[in-house]
């Protein structure tokens, strides 16, 4: 009888670990914890342990089935943006070793007088700004696009046509039923439209192949493999579970659900386009997203004809918002996983070992990447602010 690998992890549960790509980096979420793995800019893997607290084991009606997609989606969004702008920070990619007297008047006084504050209110303002196009490129624009296509087939797209014009307002009045077709079929061309575009850029290629990593690793842990390189560049880099397919769930069935509602209630094809959008934005959106959450989860645990069908059109982009990740690219997507999995404090142990092995020139002392400490934050703050004041005389 063959001996069994002491180091290969037990096959889980399917559907228990999820992640999120990040700058240089990978987080992970697991029944046990969360964690985050970045590659600093001198070549080490950063660990951190990160809390994710969810809101329904406080409010326990907010994890009810249908109320729980919604309740998780805004957690997730809120922590990812959060991991994502720590990520780079932790990479280094932020760090600048200009000179100060190199440095012109206006980074001078962003770098004395922005502080921390500052720069997260900063990140609010943007992720709130980014939350707005989106809102307003997905779901106001292919409501407006399909009004005005109406008026173009009412007006003869501008040319003097032979027809009644009274059949052709009759025949668009009698096809409002297929606006939500069309609406979801525009959604769909500027989504993969956009996710296009922005892979041709060389950093978000390179994030790209980081979501690679964590699909692969967490496949991986679910095959019951041990996690080594070898064995996760053996996995898929497709997963059912992805981001990317639960934005193709939610546009698939946002186009039922609407079809529903606009069959279900006639006179709402006579509300303005700004209605149409309120009703989009408040009502079917919540819905549409309980709804693909726990087909998600149901994916994530089955696999059937009905799974495969609803899975497929999500699997086929994540040809472009997944890449071929790298063996260094891989190993911090292993190390996210093994951080959530295990704890971070352990998991970066293990690779500080590994680093100080291969870079003799920190054998010793502190690490790129490590934290400030309190009183060396202090001191050089009171530098500056003595030669704030010598300048000043």
């Amino acid at each position: 009888m063959a001996e069994k690998n002491k180091n290969a992890v037990s096959c889980p549960a399917k559907g228990q670990v999820g992640g999120q790509a990040l700058l240089e980096g990978v987080m992970m979420n697991s029944p046990k914890s969360s964690a985050m793995a970045v590659r600093h800019v001198s070549g080490r893997i950063i660990v951190k342990q990160k809390e994710f607290k969810h809101i329904k084991d406080k409010i326990k009606p907010l994890g009810w089935p249908m109320i729980r997609g919604v309740v998780s989606y805004i957690e997730s969004m809120t922590f990812g943006y959060n991991c994502l702008m720590e990520s780079a920070e932790l990479s280094g990619g932020m760090e600048t070793d200009t000179p100060e007297e190199e440095m012109s008047k206006l980074d001078k006084w962003i770098t004395d007088h922005m502080g921390p504050k500052f720069m997260a209110a900063l990140s609010f303002v943007s992720m709130v700004l980014g939350l707005a196009v989106s809102m307003l490129l997905f779901v106001y624009l292919p409501i407006k696009v399909v009004d005005i296509l109406d008026g173009w087939l009412i007006s003869g797209f501008g040319f003097h046509w032979n027809y009644e014009k009274e059949l052709m307002e009759q025949f668009v009045l009698n096809s409002h039923h297929l606006h939500p077709l069309l609406e979801g079929i525009l959604r769909i061309i500027i989504l993969v439209a956009y996710m296009a575009i922005v892979s041709m850029q060389k950093d978000i290629r390179r994030t790209f192949k980081y979501h690679g990593a964590e699909h692969k690793s967490i496949a991986c842990y679910e095959a019951g493999k041990e996690l080594t390189v070898e064995n996760v560049r053996e996995c898929s880099r497709f997963h059912p579970r992805c981001g990317t397919s639960f934005i193709f769930i939610i546009l698939i069935i946002n186009i039922l659900i609407s079809s529903i509602l606009v069959l279900a209630v006639p006179d709402i094809n006579n509300a303005p386009t700004y209605i149409w959008f309120l009703i989009k934005l408040f009502v079917i959106l919540p819905v549409v997203t309980g709804v693909s959450y726990e087909f998600l989860r149901y994916a994530g645990r089955h696999e059937n004809i009905f799974v495969k069908i609803f899975s497929a059109p999500g699997l086929w982009m994540q040809r472009i918002t997944t890449k071929e990740p790298d063996d260094d690219i891989i190993e911090v997507g292993i190390a996210s996983l093994k951080g959530a999995l295990n704890g971070a404090g352990q998991t970066q142990k293990e690779l500080d070992e590994l680093f100080r092995a291969s870079h003799p020139e920190y054998a010793e002392g502190e690490l790129p990447g490590e934290p400030k400490k309190a009183e060396e934050s202090a001191a050089e703050t009171a530098e500056a602010e003595e030669a704030a004041e010598d300048e000043a005389q």
